[in-house]
C-alpha cells in the first residue's frame, strides 16, 4: 500500500497514460480483462433491445472475435443473428467502405438499431473509419455508438470524450506492445455514469473506500470502473507499464505526424517499384488495399500480391522481417513511429523485391514438376 506501485493500484498507476493516448478522461478508462471480455460486458449494459429497436450494426468483416461476440449477445437476449446482425459491406469490386454508404445505412436503418459497433481501424484492410462522423450519425438516431479500437489505440489520434463515443475498449499487444494476452482497456463516457451499470459485478467494482469492510452492501463506483471484477494481473500490468511509460515520454499528435510521412513513404516505394507493368504483364505486382487519403489509415498498409502470398511471406521471415500474412491473399505491413525509421521502410522495399524475386523462382521450379 505504501510503496510507489502499489499492487492493489498498479492498473491505476498507469490509466492517466492510457486516458490521454484515447483522449479520455482518466475515470472514464479502465484496464481490464480482455478485449473480447470487455466487448461482452459492455454489450450487456448497452445493449438493451426492444420490440422496434433490436438491431446491431456492424461492418461485414469485422474481427472474427467482435463478430461472435455480437452474434452470442443476439443469441443470449432469443434474438433471431440473421435479422437482428445488419451488416455493411463495400460495394462490389471495392476493397473498404465509403463513409457516405455507412451514413446512408444509419439514416436508413437508424430507428431498429440499438448499437452501432465498428473498428476505429479495420484490422484486414487498415483504413481508419470516420469515427466522430458516424458516432453523430448515429446518436442522432438514437443509437448508442461504441468502438472497438484494437488497431486504433497507439496507431492515430483518438478523442474519445470530446466526440461523444458512448463506449469503446481494445488490446494492448498491438501498437501498445505488451505482448500478446496483455491487459486490454474500455472506456464509458461520463454521461453514462449514472444511468450505466454492469450487468455482471465482481468486488473491485464496489468503492474503494468501503470494499474491505467485507459486508457484502455493494457500493458501485459509478461509471467503467463499476465493471472492473476483480484485483489486476500485476504481471500484464508491469508489461503494459513498461510500454505505457515510452509512451508517456511523447504525445500522440507527435507519433501522428511521423507516421503519415513514414507510411506515405512507404506507398511511394511500394507504387514505384511493385505496380502493374502493362508493357511486362508477366511480372509481378503489389496492390495497395489501404486506402491512401491520409485521413483513412494509420500506419497500417495492406498488401496483396499477383503470386501466392504465402511464399512472398516465408521469404520474408527468412530476411528476419516482421509482418503479418491474412487471408486470402495479403501481407499487413506497418512502419511504427514509436520504433521504426525511414532507413527501416527502405530497407523493407528492397527485401521485399528478393522476396518476390526468390517466390516468384520457387514457383516456377514447382511449376516444371
Amino acid at each position: 500500500m505504501n510503496g510507489e506501485r502499489p499492487w492493489i493500484f498498479g492498473d491505476e498507476c498507469i490509466v492517466k497514460i492510457m486516458a490521454d493516448i484515447v483522449g479520455a478522461h482518466k475515470e472514464e478508462v479502465a484496464l481490464m480483462n480482455g478485449l473480447t471480455v470487455n466487448l461482452h460486458l459492455l454489450l450487456l449494459s448497452f445493449f438493451k433491445p426492444t420490440t422496434n429497436r433490436y438491431k446491431i450494426l456492424m461492418e461485414a468483416k469485422a474481427f472474427p472475435s467482435d463478430h461472435y461476440a455480437v452474434e452470442s449477445q443476439l443469441q443470449l437476449r432469443g434474438l433471431n443473428v440473421e435479422t437482428s446482425m445488419l451488416m455493411i459491406e463495400p460495394r462490389k469490386g471495392e476493397e473498404t467502405l465509403r463513409i457516405e454508404d455507412i451514413l446512408a445505412v444509419i439514416e436508413k436503418e437508424g430507428d431498429s438499431v440499438a448499437v452501432i459497433l465498428f473498428s476505429g481501424v479495420q484490422y484486414y484492410t487498415g483504413q481508419l473509419f470516420d469515427i466522430p462522423r458516424i458516432t453523430k450519425a448515429g446518436q442522432e438516431k438514437g443509437c448508442i455508438v461504441g468502438f472497438d479500437m484494437a488497431h486504433a489505440v497507439g496507431n492515430v489520434e483518438l478523442y474519445l470524450h470530446d466526440w461523444g463515443v458512448d463506449f469503446a475498449c481494445w488490446c494492448s499487444y498491438k501498437y501498445l506492445n505488451s505482448g500478446a494476452g496483455g491487459l486490454a482497456g474500455a472506456y464509458i463516457h461520463e454521461k453514462h455514469f449514472q444511468t450505466v451499470e454492469p450487468v455482471l459485478k465482481g468486488w473491485w467494482g464496489h468503492d474503494f473506500k468501503t470494499r474491505f469492510l467485507m459486508e457484502n452492501k455493494l457500493q458501485l463506483t459509478p461509471g467503467i470502473n463499476g465493471f472492473r471484477l476483480s484485483n489486476p494481473p500485476i504481471l500484464l500490468v508491469c508489461a503494459l507499464q513498461a510500454s505505457l511509460e515510452v509512451f508517456g515520454e511523447t504525445t500522440m499528435k507527435r507519433l501522428r505526424k511521423k507516421s503519415i510521412l513514414l507510411t506515405g513513404y512507404l506507398e511511394y516505394l511500394i507504387r514505384h517499384y511493385f505496380h502493374k507493368d502493362k508493357d511486362d504483364l508477366e511480372k509481378p505486382y503489389v496492390k495497395v488495399i489501404t486506402p491512401s487519403n491520409l485521413e483513412e489509415r494509420g500506419c497500417q498498409l495492406t498488401l496483396a500480391f499477383s503470386i501466392p502470398v504465402k511464399s512472398v511471406f516465408k521469404e520474408l521471415e527468412k530476411r528476419g522481417v516482421a509482418c503479418d500474412m491474412r487471408e486470402p491473399n495479403a501481407l499487413r505491413v506497418a512502419p511504427v513511429p514509436l520504433y521504426n525509421s525511414f532507413h527501416d521502410v527502405h530497407r523493407f522495399t528492397e527485401i521485399l523485391g528478393s522476396a518476390i524475386t526468390s517466390a516468384e523462382r520457387t514457383a516456377d521450379t514447382t511449376a516444371r514438376f
